[in-house]
Protein backbone atom coordinates (compact mmCIF):
# COMPACT_ATOMS: atom_id res chain seq x y z
CA UNK A 1 0.00 0.00 0.00
CA UNK A 2 0.91 3.68 -1.01
CA UNK A 3 2.04 5.30 2.10
CA UNK A 4 -0.16 8.77 2.83
CA UNK A 5 1.02 11.81 2.43
CA UNK A 6 -1.67 13.02 4.90
CA UNK A 7 -3.19 11.12 7.66
CA UNK A 8 -6.08 11.77 9.90
CA UNK A 9 -6.36 8.92 12.24
CA UNK A 10 -9.25 8.57 14.34
CA UNK A 11 -10.19 12.09 14.63
CA UNK A 12 -12.76 13.75 17.12
CA UNK A 13 -13.81 17.30 17.40
CA UNK A 14 -16.48 18.26 20.02
CA UNK A 15 -17.92 21.59 20.13
CA UNK A 16 -20.86 22.53 23.41
CA UNK A 17 -23.67 20.14 22.76
CA UNK A 18 -22.35 18.60 19.43
CA UNK A 19 -19.77 15.56 19.01
CA UNK A 20 -18.70 17.12 15.16
CA UNK A 21 -16.19 14.45 14.17
CA UNK A 22 -16.30 11.06 15.48
CA UNK A 23 -13.64 8.60 14.96
CA UNK A 24 -12.84 10.06 11.27
CA UNK A 25 -10.19 8.42 8.82
CA UNK A 26 -8.29 9.63 6.52
CA UNK A 27 -5.59 8.38 3.91
CA UNK A 28 -4.35 11.28 1.33
CA UNK A 29 -1.50 9.74 -1.58
CA UNK A 30 0.59 11.62 -3.70
CA UNK A 31 -0.91 12.16 -7.37
CA UNK A 32 -4.53 11.13 -6.03
CA UNK A 33 -7.99 13.14 -6.56
CA UNK A 34 -10.01 12.40 -3.58
CA UNK A 35 -13.63 13.17 -3.14
CA UNK A 36 -14.69 14.31 0.50
CA UNK A 37 -18.31 13.57 0.58
CA UNK A 38 -21.38 14.06 3.23
CA UNK A 39 -24.44 16.08 3.20
CA UNK A 40 -24.71 19.49 5.22
CA UNK A 41 -23.52 19.12 8.52
CA UNK A 42 -21.80 15.41 7.91
CA UNK A 43 -18.45 16.56 9.55
CA UNK A 44 -17.10 18.04 6.00
CA UNK A 45 -16.05 21.54 6.93
CA UNK A 46 -14.75 20.80 10.54
CA UNK A 47 -12.71 18.14 9.27
CA UNK A 48 -11.19 20.84 6.57
CA UNK A 49 -10.55 23.39 9.73
CA UNK A 50 -8.57 20.45 11.44
CA UNK A 51 -6.16 19.85 8.99
CA UNK A 52 -5.70 23.19 8.00
CA UNK A 53 -5.06 24.04 11.56
CA UNK A 54 -8.05 25.92 12.09
CA UNK A 55 -8.92 23.55 14.93
CA UNK A 56 -7.26 21.30 17.28
CA UNK A 57 -8.56 17.91 17.29
CA UNK A 58 -9.77 16.62 20.51
CA UNK A 59 -9.03 13.11 20.15
CA UNK A 60 -7.21 11.20 16.99
CA UNK A 61 -4.14 12.55 15.65
CA UNK A 62 -2.63 13.94 12.15
CA UNK A 63 0.11 12.02 10.64
CA UNK A 64 2.44 13.95 7.52
CA UNK A 65 4.69 11.06 5.85
CA UNK A 66 4.05 9.14 8.62
CA UNK A 67 5.67 11.18 11.66
CA UNK A 68 2.89 13.22 13.94
CA UNK A 69 2.10 16.77 12.77
CA UNK A 70 0.92 19.45 15.13
CA UNK A 71 -1.03 22.42 13.78
CA UNK A 72 -1.47 25.26 15.82
CA UNK A 73 -2.92 27.82 13.01
CA UNK A 74 -3.58 27.66 9.17
CA UNK A 75 0.13 29.19 9.05
CA UNK A 76 1.34 25.84 10.35
CA UNK A 77 -0.79 24.06 7.61
CA UNK A 78 0.80 25.74 5.20
CA UNK A 79 4.20 25.07 6.11
CA UNK A 80 3.62 21.89 6.37
CA UNK A 81 2.65 21.66 2.82
CA UNK A 82 -1.09 22.29 3.09
CA UNK A 83 -3.30 24.35 1.22
CA UNK A 84 -6.74 25.21 0.68
CA UNK A 85 -8.87 27.15 -1.62
CA UNK A 86 -12.74 27.96 -0.02
CA UNK A 87 -15.43 28.43 -1.63
CA UNK A 88 -15.37 32.12 -0.87
CA UNK A 89 -12.48 33.51 -2.46
CA UNK A 90 -9.71 34.52 -0.03
CA UNK A 91 -7.77 37.46 -1.93
CA UNK A 92 -7.10 40.70 -1.38
CA UNK A 93 -9.36 42.91 -4.75
CA UNK A 94 -7.06 45.60 -4.55
CA UNK A 95 -3.66 43.78 -5.23
CA UNK A 96 -2.43 42.63 -8.28
CA UNK A 97 -2.52 38.65 -8.99
CA UNK A 98 1.32 38.93 -8.03
CA UNK A 99 1.30 40.37 -4.90
CA UNK A 100 -1.86 37.95 -4.32
CA UNK A 101 0.28 34.69 -5.48
CA UNK A 102 2.70 35.56 -3.05
CA UNK A 103 1.10 37.11 -0.24
CA UNK A 104 2.18 34.53 2.67
CA UNK A 105 6.05 34.71 1.36
CA UNK A 106 6.42 37.80 -0.56
CA UNK A 107 10.37 38.35 -1.38
CA UNK A 108 12.26 40.86 -0.16
CA UNK A 109 15.24 43.02 -0.15
CA UNK A 110 17.18 44.42 2.90
CA UNK A 111 14.28 44.79 5.16
CA UNK A 112 11.17 45.52 2.21
CA UNK A 113 9.02 44.08 0.37
CA UNK A 114 10.28 43.75 -3.57
CA UNK A 115 7.44 44.26 -5.82
CA UNK A 116 9.67 43.76 -8.94
CA UNK A 117 10.40 40.34 -7.39
CA UNK A 118 7.33 38.89 -7.11
CA UNK A 119 6.75 38.90 -11.12
CA UNK A 120 8.45 35.94 -12.00
CA UNK A 121 7.60 33.75 -9.55
CA UNK A 122 3.74 34.77 -9.88
CA UNK A 123 4.12 33.43 -13.99
CA UNK A 124 5.90 30.37 -12.74
CA UNK A 125 2.47 29.48 -11.12
CA UNK A 126 0.44 31.20 -13.78
CA UNK A 127 2.24 29.12 -16.14
CA UNK A 128 2.23 25.96 -14.51
CA UNK A 129 -1.86 26.25 -14.30
CA UNK A 130 -1.82 27.15 -17.89
CA UNK A 131 -2.98 30.09 -17.01
CA UNK A 132 -1.95 33.76 -19.39
CA UNK A 133 -2.60 36.03 -16.95
CA UNK A 134 -0.70 39.84 -16.31
CA UNK A 135 0.47 39.45 -12.43
CA UNK A 136 0.27 43.83 -12.58
CA UNK A 137 -3.52 43.29 -13.67
CA UNK A 138 -5.56 43.87 -10.02
CA UNK A 139 -7.62 40.80 -9.05
CA UNK A 140 -10.97 42.79 -8.54
CA UNK A 141 -10.92 42.95 -12.77
CA UNK A 142 -10.62 39.15 -12.90
CA UNK A 143 -13.46 36.93 -13.34
CA UNK A 144 -14.76 34.11 -10.54
CA UNK A 145 -12.88 31.13 -12.51
CA UNK A 146 -9.53 33.43 -12.83
CA UNK A 147 -9.71 33.92 -9.18
CA UNK A 148 -10.04 30.85 -8.31
CA UNK A 149 -7.27 29.77 -10.38
CA UNK A 150 -5.38 32.99 -8.82
CA UNK A 151 -6.16 31.29 -5.61
CA UNK A 152 -4.89 27.70 -6.83
CA UNK A 153 -1.61 29.57 -8.10
CA UNK A 154 -0.65 30.52 -4.11
CA UNK A 155 -0.52 27.12 -3.30
CA UNK A 156 1.71 26.50 -5.87
CA UNK A 157 3.73 29.27 -4.40
CA UNK A 158 3.97 28.02 -1.39
CA UNK A 159 4.49 24.38 -2.25
CA UNK A 160 1.41 22.95 -0.88
CA UNK A 161 1.83 19.11 -1.13
CA UNK A 162 -2.14 18.98 -0.34
CA UNK A 163 -4.94 21.18 -1.98
CA UNK A 164 -8.30 20.56 -0.84
CA UNK A 165 -10.82 22.47 -3.10
CA UNK A 166 -14.03 23.36 -1.37
CA UNK A 167 -16.84 23.82 -3.49
CA UNK A 168 -14.65 24.72 -6.11
CA UNK A 169 -17.52 24.73 -9.30
CA UNK A 170 -20.09 26.35 -7.02
CA UNK A 171 -20.09 29.60 -9.23
CA UNK A 172 -18.43 28.74 -12.62
CA UNK A 173 -19.81 27.52 -15.74
CA UNK A 174 -19.26 23.87 -17.20
CA UNK A 175 -16.77 25.43 -19.56
CA UNK A 176 -14.87 27.10 -16.66
CA UNK A 177 -15.24 24.05 -14.69
CA UNK A 178 -14.00 21.49 -17.16
CA UNK A 179 -10.71 24.53 -17.64
CA UNK A 180 -10.58 23.44 -13.57
CA UNK A 181 -11.01 19.52 -13.90
CA UNK A 182 -7.56 20.20 -16.14
CA UNK A 183 -5.44 22.03 -13.98
CA UNK A 184 -6.73 19.56 -11.38
CA UNK A 185 -5.78 16.46 -13.18
CA UNK A 186 -2.17 18.19 -14.19
CA UNK A 187 -1.97 18.54 -10.28
CA UNK A 188 -2.12 14.83 -9.56
CA UNK A 189 0.01 14.26 -12.37
CA UNK A 190 3.21 16.21 -10.67
CA UNK A 191 2.18 14.46 -7.32
CA UNK A 192 -0.06 16.80 -5.53
CA UNK A 193 -3.07 15.08 -3.55
CA UNK A 194 -6.10 17.11 -4.74
CA UNK A 195 -8.88 16.76 -1.97
CA UNK A 196 -11.83 17.95 -3.88
CA UNK A 197 -15.09 18.57 -1.82
CA UNK A 198 -18.17 18.91 -4.03
CA UNK A 199 -22.04 18.19 -3.95
CA UNK A 200 -22.02 17.76 -7.87
CA UNK A 201 -21.73 13.95 -7.95
CA UNK A 202 -20.92 14.21 -12.08
CA UNK A 203 -17.94 16.27 -11.15
CA UNK A 204 -17.08 13.52 -8.75
CA UNK A 205 -17.27 11.15 -11.05
CA UNK A 206 -15.31 12.97 -13.75
CA UNK A 207 -12.64 13.92 -11.89
CA UNK A 208 -11.63 11.78 -8.50
CA UNK A 209 -10.22 8.39 -8.13
CA UNK A 210 -10.95 7.62 -4.35
CA UNK A 211 -13.69 8.83 -1.93
CA UNK A 212 -14.34 9.13 1.57
CA UNK A 213 -17.79 9.82 2.56
CA UNK A 214 -18.53 11.28 6.23
CA UNK A 215 -22.27 11.24 7.54
CA UNK A 216 -23.29 12.48 10.88
CA UNK A 217 -19.55 13.01 12.12
CA UNK A 218 -18.53 9.37 11.01
CA UNK A 219 -16.43 7.50 8.33
CA UNK A 220 -18.79 5.36 6.14
CA UNK A 221 -16.17 4.99 3.47
CA UNK A 222 -13.16 5.80 4.09
CA UNK A 223 -10.49 6.15 1.27
CA UNK A 224 -11.87 3.38 -1.21
CA UNK A 225 -11.62 3.33 -4.87
CA UNK A 226 -14.20 5.15 -6.53
CA UNK A 227 -14.25 3.25 -9.41
CA UNK A 228 -15.96 0.55 -6.94
CA UNK A 229 -18.67 2.64 -6.33
CA UNK A 230 -21.53 4.01 -8.59
CA UNK A 231 -23.53 7.34 -7.70
CA UNK A 232 -26.12 5.35 -6.54
CA UNK A 233 -24.12 3.48 -3.83
CA UNK A 234 -22.44 7.25 -2.65
CA UNK A 235 -25.52 8.71 -2.15
CA UNK A 236 -27.10 5.71 0.20
CA UNK A 237 -23.76 6.19 1.65
CA UNK A 238 -24.41 10.01 2.37
CA UNK A 239 -27.94 10.02 3.64
CA UNK A 240 -28.59 6.33 4.62
CA UNK A 241 -30.86 5.26 1.40
CA UNK A 242 -31.27 5.31 -2.11
CA UNK A 243 -33.24 8.11 -4.25
CA UNK A 244 -35.15 8.04 -7.13
CA UNK A 245 -38.23 9.66 -8.97
CA UNK A 246 -39.65 5.59 -8.39
CA UNK A 247 -39.71 6.81 -4.35
CA UNK A 248 -42.14 9.44 -4.71
CA UNK A 249 -45.97 9.47 -5.06
CA UNK A 250 -46.99 8.39 -8.86
CA UNK A 251 -48.18 11.27 -10.71
CA UNK A 252 -49.87 11.51 -14.33
CA UNK A 253 -50.28 14.71 -16.56
CA UNK A 254 -53.43 14.88 -18.84
CA UNK A 255 -51.61 15.42 -22.21
CA UNK A 256 -55.51 16.89 -23.52
CA UNK A 257 -54.90 19.59 -20.84
CA UNK A 258 -54.96 23.18 -22.13
CA UNK A 259 -51.68 24.53 -21.84
CA UNK A 260 -50.84 26.85 -18.12
CA UNK A 261 -48.28 28.46 -20.26
CA UNK A 262 -47.86 28.71 -23.99
CA UNK A 263 -44.76 30.09 -25.96
CA UNK A 264 -45.85 30.02 -29.73
CA UNK A 265 -43.36 31.68 -32.15
CA UNK A 266 -41.06 33.08 -29.82
CA UNK A 267 -38.50 35.86 -30.67
CA UNK A 268 -36.50 38.14 -28.05
CA UNK A 269 -34.17 41.46 -28.02
CA UNK A 270 -31.75 38.45 -26.20
CA UNK A 271 -30.98 36.61 -29.69
CA UNK A 272 -34.59 33.70 -29.51
CA UNK A 273 -35.80 32.79 -32.57
CA UNK A 274 -38.92 30.54 -33.14
CA UNK A 275 -39.41 29.30 -29.55
CA UNK A 276 -42.42 27.40 -29.36
CA UNK A 277 -43.48 25.73 -25.97
CA UNK A 278 -46.43 24.95 -23.73
CA UNK A 279 -46.48 23.64 -20.43
CA UNK A 280 -49.90 22.04 -18.73
CA UNK A 281 -51.31 21.48 -15.35
CA UNK A 282 -49.19 18.86 -13.12
CA UNK A 283 -46.81 18.89 -15.61
CA UNK A 284 -43.13 19.39 -15.11
CA UNK A 285 -41.41 20.86 -18.57
CA UNK A 286 -37.23 20.83 -18.18
CA UNK A 287 -35.25 23.47 -19.90
CA UNK A 288 -32.19 22.45 -20.57
CA UNK A 289 -29.02 23.05 -22.48
CA UNK A 290 -25.53 24.02 -22.10
CA UNK A 291 -24.33 27.11 -20.70
CA UNK A 292 -25.30 30.32 -23.66
CA UNK A 293 -28.44 28.11 -24.93
CA UNK A 294 -30.51 30.91 -23.50
CA UNK A 295 -32.68 29.58 -21.32
CA UNK A 296 -32.50 31.81 -18.29
CA UNK A 297 -32.85 34.93 -20.51
CA UNK A 298 -36.16 33.09 -22.27
CA UNK A 299 -37.84 32.81 -18.85
CA UNK A 300 -36.79 36.45 -18.08
CA UNK A 301 -38.52 37.51 -21.54
CA UNK A 302 -41.56 35.46 -20.38
CA UNK A 303 -41.60 37.79 -16.98
CA UNK A 304 -40.82 41.07 -18.60
CA UNK A 305 -37.23 41.29 -17.73
CA UNK A 306 -36.18 41.10 -21.72
CA UNK A 307 -38.65 42.41 -24.55
CA UNK A 308 -40.46 40.31 -26.67
CA UNK A 309 -39.62 41.46 -30.26
CA UNK A 310 -41.88 38.65 -32.25
CA UNK A 311 -44.55 35.49 -31.17
CA UNK A 312 -46.88 35.73 -28.52
CA UNK A 313 -47.19 34.24 -24.81
CA UNK A 314 -50.86 32.34 -23.78
CA UNK A 315 -51.31 32.10 -20.02
CA UNK A 316 -53.94 29.84 -19.27
CA UNK A 317 -55.21 30.47 -22.93
CA UNK A 318 -54.83 34.64 -22.52
CA UNK A 319 -52.58 36.41 -24.34
CA UNK A 320 -50.15 38.12 -22.22
CA UNK A 321 -48.16 41.13 -22.79
CA UNK A 322 -46.24 41.10 -18.96
CA UNK A 323 -44.12 44.43 -18.28
CA UNK A 324 -42.42 43.25 -15.03
CA UNK A 325 -42.49 40.22 -12.35
CA UNK A 326 -44.98 41.88 -10.44
CA UNK A 327 -47.40 41.86 -13.06
CA UNK A 328 -46.32 38.47 -13.75
CA UNK A 329 -47.30 37.53 -10.12
CA UNK A 330 -50.40 39.43 -9.07
CA UNK A 331 -52.41 39.11 -12.64
CA UNK A 332 -51.32 36.12 -14.42
CA UNK A 333 -50.69 34.56 -10.94
CA UNK A 334 -46.63 33.21 -12.36
CA UNK A 335 -43.90 32.71 -9.80
CA UNK A 336 -40.35 32.90 -10.34
CA UNK A 337 -37.66 31.14 -7.91
CA UNK A 338 -34.44 32.67 -9.19
CA UNK A 339 -31.49 31.14 -9.48
CA UNK A 340 -29.50 33.85 -7.46
CA UNK A 341 -31.08 32.98 -3.89
CA UNK A 342 -28.74 35.17 -1.86
CA UNK A 343 -29.39 38.59 -4.35
CA UNK A 344 -32.45 37.83 -5.98
CA UNK A 345 -34.45 35.42 -3.97
CA UNK A 346 -34.67 36.50 -0.05
CA UNK A 347 -33.70 39.44 1.34
CA UNK A 348 -30.60 38.03 3.33
CA UNK A 349 -31.02 40.96 6.38
CA UNK A 350 -34.45 40.33 6.75
CA UNK A 351 -36.47 37.71 9.31
CA UNK A 352 -38.40 34.88 7.51
CA UNK A 353 -41.76 35.76 8.61
CA UNK A 354 -41.34 38.89 5.89
CA UNK A 355 -39.61 37.39 3.31
CA UNK A 356 -42.48 34.48 3.27
CA UNK A 357 -45.07 37.04 3.35
CA UNK A 358 -43.78 39.89 1.15
CA UNK A 359 -45.73 38.72 -1.77
CA UNK A 360 -49.06 38.84 -0.02
CA UNK A 361 -48.72 41.98 2.00
CA UNK A 362 -51.37 44.13 -0.25
CA UNK A 363 -53.51 41.01 -0.29
CA UNK A 364 -53.44 41.02 3.93
CA UNK A 365 -53.53 44.73 4.64
CA UNK A 366 -56.42 46.56 6.42
CA UNK A 367 -58.24 49.54 6.00
CA UNK A 368 -55.13 52.19 6.71
CA UNK A 369 -52.56 49.74 5.09
CA UNK A 370 -50.92 48.55 8.07
CA UNK A 371 -50.31 44.41 7.77
CA UNK A 372 -52.02 41.60 9.56
CA UNK A 373 -49.76 40.65 12.08
CA UNK A 374 -51.84 37.67 12.82
CA UNK A 375 -52.63 36.57 9.27
CA UNK A 376 -48.54 36.92 8.57
CA UNK A 377 -47.86 34.24 11.16
CA UNK A 378 -50.78 31.99 10.18
CA UNK A 379 -49.46 31.96 6.58
CA UNK A 380 -45.58 31.79 7.37
CA UNK A 381 -45.89 29.06 10.00
CA UNK A 382 -47.90 26.90 7.39
CA UNK A 383 -45.96 27.04 4.69
CA UNK A 384 -42.83 26.62 7.21
CA UNK A 385 -45.07 23.38 8.14
CA UNK A 386 -45.58 22.72 5.06
CA UNK A 387 -41.99 22.78 3.24
CA UNK A 388 -40.10 21.34 6.04
CA UNK A 389 -38.07 24.47 6.44
CA UNK A 390 -35.59 24.49 9.59
CA UNK A 391 -35.65 27.87 11.27
CA UNK A 392 -34.98 28.86 15.28
CA UNK A 393 -38.32 31.37 14.76
CA UNK A 394 -40.27 34.04 12.34
CA UNK A 395 -37.83 36.24 13.30
CA UNK A 396 -34.46 34.62 12.31
CA UNK A 397 -32.89 35.94 9.20
CA UNK A 398 -32.61 34.53 6.38
CA UNK A 399 -29.26 35.04 6.14
CA UNK A 400 -28.19 32.61 9.39
CA UNK A 401 -30.26 29.75 7.19
CA UNK A 402 -28.63 27.22 5.21
CA UNK A 403 -28.71 27.53 1.19
CA UNK A 404 -31.08 24.44 1.26
CA UNK A 405 -33.15 26.12 3.59
CA UNK A 406 -33.33 29.92 2.00
CA UNK A 407 -34.51 28.28 -1.15
CA UNK A 408 -37.10 26.90 0.29
CA UNK A 409 -38.25 30.23 1.97
CA UNK A 410 -38.07 32.25 -1.63
CA UNK A 411 -40.09 28.78 -2.65
CA UNK A 412 -42.96 29.80 0.06
CA UNK A 413 -43.29 33.40 -0.63
CA UNK A 414 -44.47 32.11 -4.05
CA UNK A 415 -46.87 29.34 -2.44
CA UNK A 416 -48.02 32.02 -0.38
CA UNK A 417 -49.39 34.48 -3.08
CA UNK A 418 -51.01 31.15 -4.82
CA UNK A 419 -49.02 31.02 -7.53
CA UNK A 420 -50.54 29.12 -10.50
CA UNK A 421 -47.86 28.38 -12.75
CA UNK A 422 -44.35 28.58 -11.07
CA UNK A 423 -40.67 28.99 -13.48
CA UNK A 424 -37.61 27.52 -11.21
CA UNK A 425 -34.06 28.29 -12.28
CA UNK A 426 -31.28 26.14 -11.26
CA UNK A 427 -33.01 25.18 -7.68
CA UNK A 428 -30.35 23.11 -5.90
CA UNK A 429 -27.13 24.80 -6.70
CA UNK A 430 -24.94 24.66 -3.54
CA UNK A 431 -27.26 22.52 -1.15
CA UNK A 432 -26.49 18.85 -0.23
CA UNK A 433 -27.75 15.54 -1.36
CA UNK A 434 -30.82 15.24 1.06
CA UNK A 435 -31.77 18.72 0.70
CA UNK A 436 -31.61 18.33 -2.76
CA UNK A 437 -33.76 15.48 -2.46
CA UNK A 438 -36.05 16.98 -0.43
CA UNK A 439 -36.28 20.03 -2.59
CA UNK A 440 -37.37 17.48 -5.77
CA UNK A 441 -40.07 15.84 -3.58
CA UNK A 442 -41.62 19.40 -2.79
CA UNK A 443 -41.43 20.12 -6.53
CA UNK A 444 -42.76 16.54 -7.40
CA UNK A 445 -45.74 16.97 -5.15
CA UNK A 446 -46.70 20.50 -6.27
CA UNK A 447 -47.10 19.30 -9.73
CA UNK A 448 -49.15 16.18 -7.91
CA UNK A 449 -51.23 18.27 -6.79
CA UNK A 450 -51.78 20.42 -10.05
CA UNK A 451 -49.14 23.69 -10.14
CA UNK A 452 -47.77 23.66 -13.65
CA UNK A 453 -43.84 24.00 -13.34
CA UNK A 454 -41.02 25.09 -16.30
CA UNK A 455 -37.73 24.12 -14.67
CA UNK A 456 -34.49 25.08 -15.77
CA UNK A 457 -31.63 22.73 -14.36
CA UNK A 458 -27.63 22.57 -15.50
CA UNK A 459 -28.26 18.36 -13.36
CA UNK A 460 -28.71 16.86 -15.60
CA UNK A 461 -29.87 13.95 -13.27
CA UNK A 462 -32.12 16.49 -11.79
CA UNK A 463 -33.42 16.65 -15.09
CA UNK A 464 -34.28 13.48 -15.73
CA UNK A 465 -35.18 12.73 -12.21
CA UNK A 466 -38.18 15.36 -12.47
CA UNK A 467 -39.18 16.49 -15.89
CA UNK A 468 -41.81 14.97 -17.64
CA UNK A 469 -40.56 16.00 -20.76
CA UNK A 470 -37.57 17.64 -21.50
CA UNK A 471 -37.28 20.49 -23.89
CA UNK A 472 -33.68 20.74 -25.16
CA UNK A 473 -32.02 24.50 -26.13
CA UNK A 474 -28.89 25.90 -28.06
CA UNK A 475 -28.19 29.20 -28.97
CA UNK A 476 -31.25 30.49 -28.44
CA UNK A 477 -33.56 28.16 -29.95
CA UNK A 478 -35.14 24.94 -29.43
CA UNK A 479 -33.52 21.59 -30.75
CA UNK A 480 -35.47 19.27 -29.60
CA UNK A 481 -37.52 17.85 -26.69
CA UNK A 482 -37.14 14.31 -25.06
CA UNK A 483 -40.13 12.51 -23.48
CA UNK A 484 -39.26 11.78 -19.97
CA UNK A 485 -39.91 8.53 -18.10
CA UNK A 486 -37.09 8.91 -15.64
CA UNK A 487 -34.48 6.28 -17.43
CA UNK A 488 -31.40 7.94 -17.28
CA UNK A 489 -29.84 5.99 -19.24
CA UNK A 490 -31.70 6.73 -22.41
CA UNK A 491 -32.65 10.28 -21.24
CA UNK A 492 -29.46 11.43 -21.18
CA UNK A 493 -28.12 9.46 -24.51
CA UNK A 494 -30.77 11.67 -26.21
CA UNK A 495 -30.62 14.88 -24.49
CA UNK A 496 -26.88 14.71 -25.80
CA UNK A 497 -27.12 13.49 -29.20
CA UNK A 498 -29.42 16.54 -29.35
CA UNK A 499 -27.32 19.28 -27.80
CA UNK A 500 -24.63 18.09 -30.24
CA UNK A 501 -26.71 18.05 -33.49
CA UNK A 502 -27.30 21.71 -33.54
CA UNK A 503 -29.39 21.05 -37.06
CA UNK A 504 -32.77 22.31 -36.18
CA UNK A 505 -34.12 20.28 -39.65
CA UNK A 506 -33.15 17.26 -38.50
CA UNK A 507 -34.71 17.06 -34.85
CA UNK A 508 -38.63 17.32 -33.80
CA UNK A 509 -40.37 20.45 -32.59
CA UNK A 510 -43.05 20.81 -30.78
CA UNK A 511 -44.59 23.73 -31.84
CA UNK A 512 -47.24 25.65 -29.91
CA UNK A 513 -50.11 24.19 -27.74
CA UNK A 514 -51.91 20.74 -28.68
Amino acid sequence: MTEPLLECEDIVKVFPGVRALDGVGLRLTAGSVHALLGENGAGKSTLIKVITGVHAPDGGRLLRDGEELRLRSPLDATRAGIGVVHQERNLISGFSVAENITLQDPPSRRGLIDRKAMTDPALRCLAELGLDLDPHRPVRELSVAQQQLVEIAKALYTESRVLLLDEPTASLSPLEAERLFDVVRRLAERGTCVVFVSHKLEEVFAVCDTVTVLRDGRSVLSSAPLAEHTQDDVVTLMVGRAHTAQDMTPRTVDTAAPPALSLTGLATAAGHQDVSLDVRPGEIVGLYGLVGAGRSELVKAVLGLERVTAGEIRVFGERARIGSPREALHRYGIGYLTENRKEEGVFLEQPVLRNITVTVWKKIARAFGDISSRQEREIAETLIERLGIRVSGLEQHAGELSGGNQQKVSLAKWLAADTRLLIVDEPTVGVDVRTKHAFHELLWNLAREGLPILLISSDLGEMITLADRVVVMAGRRIRGEVTGDHDYDRMSGQIIRIIHDRSPSTVPVRKGAA
